[in-house]
């Protein structure tokens, strides 16, 4: 299965469920893509998959500055995983993608 595609991303944080849509693609063999949530949509970056699993950074700029690095096990169209979210810890985080 490809992970290419559009995906709801689902974060539950202290403040409750926060959703992005990260769109992903393969440029040249490379996967790239973009997140947007929160009103602002930034490119990913260091994304790659590796059998069934899935790990991209994304530099949010809203509500704050931050480096979140997601990791997840993709398994056909959901995803699960943790997303660190620099120095405010890790949180779990769920996604389907788009049919």
């Amino acid at each position: 299965m490809s992970v290419e595609g559009k995906w709801t991303v689902t974060i539950k944080s202290p403040m409750g469920p926060m959703e992005s849509i990260v769109v992903l693609q393969s440029v040249n063999g490379a996967l790239t893509g973009t997140q947007s949530g929160q009103g602002a949509t930034s490119e990913i970056s260091e994304a790659k998959v590796d059998g069934g699993n899935i790990y991209w950074v994304n530099h949010a700029t809203t509500p704050m500055k931050m480096k979140l690095e997601f990791s997840a096990a993709i398994e056909g169209n959901q995803m699960t995983g943790k997303v660190k979210a620099g120095m405010m810890g890790s949180f779990p985080f769920t996604g389907v993608k788009a049919s």
